[in-house]
This record gives C-alpha cells, sequence and structure tokens, in this order.
C-alpha cells in the first residue's frame, strides 16, 4: 500500500514542518497565538483537517458529516478515562478504534451513492447522530450536559495500580505528566507529526495514486474493471480514525464531551478548514485549521473596549466611528471577517492559502530576464 522509500525533499519537508509545530509556542507568540490553549487546538484540528483531506482532498468526495466520528472519539475517550484510566494512551487508542469502526458503518452505506447523494447522506448520518447523543442516548452520553468525570468512576487500571486521586476531580495524565498547558499541547503536537507522516505516506504510496484516479475519472475504473469503492471506504476509514483521534484528544486536555461536536456546524467547519488551506495538499489542512481557529479565539475576543483603546489616538468621533466599523468584524461578528477571507480566496485563490505559497515561491524562483541592452542572453538549459 505505501512506498517503500521516502524521497530527500519529504524527509526535508517533515524536518521543516516538525521543527515548526515544535517551536509553535515561540514562533506564534508575537501574534498572540502562543498560548496552550490555543495551541493544543491548532494542533488538534490539525489532525482532524488532515482525516478529512485525505478523503475530499484524494477521492473528492465531500462528507458533511465528519463531526460524528469526532464526537465519538471524545465520547470514547472520556469513558475510558471513567472506566479504566486517566492515562491518555489507552484513551486515543480506543477513540482511533472507535471512530473506524463508526466511519466504517457510515462509509459502507453513504458510498453506495456519490457527489451531492453520498453528502446529503453523511449529514443525515451526522445529524442523526447529534440527536441521539443529545436524546434517545442519554445514558451514555449524559444528554445536553455533557459526559463529564467524576469522583465515583470506577477507573479499574488506576485502582489496579494502586493509583489514588483522592478527593480531587481527576485530570488526565501521562505516566504523572498532567495533560495540560504546554505538556498538553506538546502531547498533541507529536500526534499531529505522526498524523502528517502518515498522511504524507499516504499521499506518495500506490494506494494514493489509486485515490486520485477515484476523483479524476472514477467511471474510467469502473469500465476498465477496477472496482473502486474498497479504496473510497478505505479512504473514509482513515479519514474517520484521524477525526476519532482528534476527538479523543479534545477529550485529553478538557476530560468533557458533549453532543455539540457532532453538530453540522463542526462537520461545515472542517470543510472551510481544508478548502482555504488548500484540499489536495499536505500542509494546506493544517494552515486552514491554524488559521480559522485563529480568528475564532483571537479575532472573537476583541470587544468595543479593547477597540476604544486600539483607536484612542483618533479624535473622538472618528475613534468611535471607527469602533462601529471594526466592531462588525471582530467580536460576535468575527465569522464576518472569516466568510470575507474565504470568499477572497475562493476567488482569487482557488486553490486555497498553499496556492498562494506556490505562487509567492514561484515569483522568487524566476531567473531575471536577459540583458538585451548587453547583448548577452542566458545560455540555453542543457538537454
Amino acid at each position: 500500500m505505501f512506498a517503500n522509500t521516502i524521497s530527500k525533499k519529504d524527509l526535508a519537508l517533515l524536518a521543516v514542518f516538525t521543527a515548526a509545530v515544535l517551536a509553535g509556542p515561540i514562533i506564534l507568540k508575537p501574534i498572540g497565538a502562543g498560548y496552550p490553549d490555543l495551541l493544543q487546538k491548532f494542533a488538534i484540528y490539525g489532525i482532524f483537517a488532515l482525516g478529512f483531506n485525505i478523503l475530499f482532498g484524494l477521492t473528492g468526495y465531500l462528507s458533511f458529516g465528519h463531526a460524528a466520528f469526532l464526537g465519538v472519539g471524545s465520547y470514547t475517550a472520556v469513558w475510558t478515562f471513567k472506566l479504566l484510566s486517566m492515562n491518555p494512551i489507552p484513551a486515543i487508542i480506543l477513540a482511533t478504534i472507535a471512530g473506524g469502526l463508526f466511519s466504517a458503518l457510515i462509509g459502507f452505506i453513504s458510498l453506495r451513492r456519490s457527489g451531492i447523494y453520498f453528502s446529503i447522506l453523511t449529514l443525515a448520518f451526522a445529524q442523526m447522530s447529534y440527536n441521539l447523543a443529545y436524546s434517545v442516548l442519554t445514558p451514555i452520553t449524559n444528554g445536553e450536559t455533557g459526559l463529564q468525570l467524576t469522583q465515583s468512576d470506577p477507573r479499574a487500571l488506576d485502582v489496579a495500580f494502586g493509583r489514588d486521586y483522592g478527593a480531587v476531580l481527576p485530570v488526565s495524565d501521562l505516566f504523572g505528566m498532567e495533560m495540560q498547558g504546554y505538556p498538553g499541547f506538546y502531547f498533541c503536537a507529536v500526534m499531529l507529526i505522526v498524523c502528517f507522516f502518515i498522511s504524507m505516506r499516504i499521499y506518495r504510496s500506490p494506494f494514493g495514486m489509486m485515490l486520485r484516479a477515484v476523483k479524476s475519472n472514477q467511471n474510467r475504473l469502473n469500465f476498465t474493471g477496477v472496482h473502486t469503492r474498497p479504496y473510497a471506504l478505505t479512504a473514509f476509514i482513515i479519514s474517520g480514525m484521524y477525526a476519532g483521534l482528534a476527538g479523543g484528544l479534545l477529550a485529553v486536555t478538557d476530560p468533557l464531551a458533549g453532543a455539540e461536536r457532532m453538530q453540522w456546524t463542526a462537520s461545515g467547519e472542517v470543510v472551510l478548514m481544508t478548502i482555504l488551506g488548500g484540499a489536495g495538499t499536505l500542509l494546506g489542512p493544517v494552515i486552514g485549521a491554524g488559521a480559522i481557529k485563529y480568528f475564532e479565539n483571537i479575532f472573537s475576543a476583541f470587544n468595543d473596549g479593547i477597540l476604544m483603546k486600539i483607536f484612542s489616538f483618533l479624535p473622538e468621533v472618528l475613534q468611535h466611528l471607527a469602533v462601529s466599523i471594526s466592531s462588525l468584524f471582530v467580536g460576535e461578528g468575527w465569522h464576518l471577517t472569516l466568510g470575507a477571507l474565504f470568499m477572497v480566496i475562493v476567488i482569487f485563490l482557488p486553490g486555497g492559502l498553499m496556492e498562494g505559497v506556490t505562487r509567492l515561491s514561484n515569483l522568487f524562483r524566476k531567473q531575471p530576464p536577459d540583458d538585451r541592452a548587453g547583448g548577452t542572453p542566458h545560455p540555453a538549459p542543457a538537454e
């Protein structure tokens, strides 16, 4: 399924990506995004978008139901904490498996259709899952309150190894290291790097080539005798496992699972992340996830008081006018900024932010024009 070797170019990309992720607290500090909670979201939703891109970016199947797998992963992780141990390793393993199994069930049914019908089917399954979690499955999900830890949880493995949390409500910890703050971010960052590496191997493998063929011309493959559904289903399951892992990591950093993580808006968000960054590219979904979470957490924090301080250098009349206009695009109106940015990118950069990066890199790589005035043309390249 995977290629036997990895090229030097891919090794360099992986090294740069690893260095950038691990140095995130330093790199992102100047723009106000270097604090742990936001860094954790960057890493977790980067994993979510990477997995979605394996399905949408490679096969062209647009799923509107991936939040269902995110929610299943979260619920599985919290139940693992309650029943077994506060160690995050079993939680993320079981969350990933649960996401894969649930995606296999939904994918087996949904992939009998393609195009908009496939998208509507996945959306329907996700909304059914949300409603079940919100009402019918309340004994398992705790309904609108959400599934939370309690002091009376059995935690069988912790008890077996003599771990006693006393009267304090426990938090997830990796062999004594609490998964909050920067330790929690670096745990998520390592998972992101591993997921990026797996995604890279899929992209460069014969399996990835087959997925691109499915996206390019599925009918032609069917006419040549290639049964494409197993390939699409495998991509769907891998994508669901990524989403389950992301949901499990959300529970690791904050041991709580609610039905809102399965809502259609969460599915739409990962679609935006992937398209904004660049569907079908390796780095694009991670960049798109970071951009959207940055807008959500930074721009939404601006209120009228902060804006008044920013525009304090203006005369009072102009100050109030500037605040009135700016408040439409920040605070509660940050979605308007995101919508405007998304519109600009779709119009001018159909390939997402990664297309802009590619254009800039090509611009700098261009050789200078021939020096016609001097009469000395550049030599022709050797064949």
